[in-house]
């Protein structure tokens, strides 16, 4: 059968929209790759050629002048901070989808208004009260901020995907014995992988590319993290511009890499997560 000519125009403009969005995208990642191989001379008399050699001592550069201890930080506040939020907001999700307690709209209410606050808003605030624990310039007052405001964020996906759980489950489980920790350690979690998946790698990618909190807590140059170790290749009178290009292209890998192993989930889990509830 011939196909309508409105059909076939509509299809045109549609993958073309894709292919623009695709060249938008692709574009900038393939210039700072292509530019992190060459040298501070050539960057700036042709930044938009091939490299006439290839410099793969950049990145060896970049990992020896501090950028080792810059990403092993990020990867333990990342992998801490995470693992605590999936968990807490796990926790407090499925008590109130689940459990019949006093007050839960209200809480829930609550928690989600922690979505409209700004994390910079609490700036002050929060080094007031980080100095007066004792835990200024420690990994803790990274962790624990990154912590408190990816939380809210959390329990939205996995509200809507624990309140339709299928009860029959949680009831087998409470005739076998199982209490509601264990239905939520055995029985939910583990189905519920698509929006943990969806939590951990959004509250990853937040905690991986912050930046002002990892300025202004920690001012030991060795517990900094990625982005403030970048900022830190940038010298008044000498930056090394294709070693700082280097140091972006190593830190974006870990989230690229984790995201291409978890995207079929990722996005089951968004989906499932916004349409629920």
């Amino acid at each position: 059968m011939r196909r309508k000519p409105s059909y076939v125009f509509n299809k045109i403009w549609i993958n073309g929209i894709f292919v623009i969005l695709m060249i938008l995208i692709i574009y900038p990642l393939t210039w700072m790759i292509m530019n992190s191989l060459k040298a501070n001379t050539e960057l700036f008399s042709s930044s938009f050629s091939f490299p006439k050699k290839l410099l793969f001592s950049n990145y060896a550069d970049a990992w020896r002048l501090g950028f080792a201890s810059f990403f092993f930080n990020s990867i333990f506040v990342t992998v801490v901070s995470v693992a605590a939020t999936v968990i807490l907001a796990a926790f407090c999700a499925y008590a109130l989808a689940r459990l019949k307690i006093r007050f839960r709209n209200t809480i829930l209410y609550l928690i989600m208004g922690g979505l409209l606050l700004s994390p910079q808003s609490a700036l002050i605030s929060l080094y007031r009260l980080l100095d007066a624990l004792n835990i200024y310039n420690t990994y803790f007052a990274m962790i624990i901020p990154y912590i408190a405001f990816r939380i809210p964020f959390g329990v939205f996906l996995m509200y809507g995907y624990f309140k339709d759980f299928p009860s029959d489950l949680e009831d087998a489980a409470r005739i076998d014995g199982c209490n509601t920790l264990g239905i939520l350690l055995r029985i939910v979690m583990p189905i519920s992988k698509p929006i943990i998946s969806a939590t951990a790698i959004v509250s990853a990618i937040f905690t991986w590319n912050e930046f002002i909190f990892a300025l202004v807590f920690i001012e030991n140059e060795k517990l900094i993290t990625i982005p403030v170790g970048l900022s830190r290749f940038k010298d008044a009178l000498l930056t090394n511009w294709t070693g700082m290009l280097a140091g972006i292209v190593i830190a974006s890998f870990p989230m690229v890499i984790a995201f291409l192993f978890m995207s079929k989930t990722f996005i089951r889990g968004l989906t499932a997560g916004s349409v629920k509830g």
